[in-house]
């Protein structure tokens, strides 16, 4: 369990039995209307509102790069908002993946993931908007999750 499973498929809908959690890369600018997250809120209304607060109440909460936001949305699934991502545009500091912040993540989703005895299904995270490549991230999410033991699904969807 040193890598995790990538299939074709929708990473909304979870192809596990028992507790899961939906994992995705969120920026840091509160901004919520492109990319995987169209489609969680297709799905439902709960991660979407609740980044949204989390944002707006960020003077007095954890809402930064490197953040994690767990919302249940069935009994056994969840949603981590991830902030992994600084700005929405590619410029002179390059596309706005931040690999450390998604690192601190995936730590962060360990934790989570391990009390709650679930799964971690994800689209290929900070691959799409936020510019990153999957070279960088595949050791990340290999270091911090499934060397955990923590089985992961990766969704390319299609």
């Amino acid at each position: 369990m040193d890598e995790p499973t990538i299939i074709r498929g929708d990473a909304t809908s979870p192809q596990a039995r028992g507790p899961k959690i939906i994992a995705h890369v969120c920026n840091d600018l509160g901004g919520w209307g492109k990319g995987f997250v169209l489609a969680l809120s297709k799905r439902w209304s709960e991660p979407e509102a609740a980044y949204r607060a989390w944002h707006r109440g960020r003077s007095g909460n954890d809402f930064a790069l490197g953040a994690v936001q767990l919302v249940q949305v069935r009994p056994d699934t969840w949603v981590a908002n991830m902030v992994g991502q600084h700005g929405i545009r590619t410029g002179s500091g390059g596309p706005p993946v931040r690999y450390e912040a998604i690192e601190r993540c995936l730590a962060l989703l360990a934790t989570h993931a391990t009390e709650l005895g679930a799964s971690v299904h994800m689209p290929r995270i900070g691959c799409g908007l936020a510019g990153g490549t999957w070279s960088r991230i595949d050791p990340l999410i290999r270091d911090g999750l499934c060397a955990k033991g923590i089985p992961v699904t990766v969704y390319d969807f299609g």
